[in-house]
């Protein structure tokens, strides 16, 4: 069973709902779990918020230009996005996958609940390819999801 069954499987045996806020990821994140079959029962909202500008006005994100790729950020845009939706489960991703730009590499990524809140931050080889990266990063990103559905 892939990463994103056993995600979804978990939020069905919980009955809980996930909504994604994404920048870095551009949408793949959101893919990968609307592959499976029935996810419309947990899924709630999908955001690809690239620009600092959809950020702001779609997640109230407000740290500075240069500050989009950081911890801050990660947690404002799924807090931002827990308050737009109500979702149990919101996840943000921000990032850069490259080629350019400092620095290569980096992602954060928030899970953001009522109860709880963890922000993760992932750093791959800045020369890896930047589609290979965008799927490392959603990997990691599932990855943390399902060790947090488990606890």
């Amino acid at each position: 069973m892939s990463l994103e069954e056993n995600v979804g499987k978990l939020l069905l045996e919980k009955n809980l709902t996930i909504s994604t806020a994404e920048s870095c990821t551009g949408g793949l994140l959101s893919s990968k779990l609307t592959d499976v079959s029935g996810s419309s029962a947990y899924i709630k909202l999908n955001l690809v918020t690239y620009a600092i500008e959809a950020k702001r006005k779609l997640l109230n994100v407000t740290v500075k230009d240069k500050d989009v790729v950081s911890e801050d950020c990660a947690f404002q845009m799924a807090k931002g996005l827990y308050e737009l939706t109500n979702s149990d489960i919101c996840i943000s991703t921000t990032g850069n996958a490259g080629p350019t730009g400092e620095p290569v590499g980096l992602m954060y990524s928030t899970i953001y609940s009522k109860a709880k809140s963890q922000t993760y931050k992932i750093l791959l080889d800045s020369s890896t390819p930047r589609i290979q990266m965008k799927e490392l990063f959603v990997k990691e990103v599932l990855k943390n999801l399902l060790e947090f559905l488990q606890k």
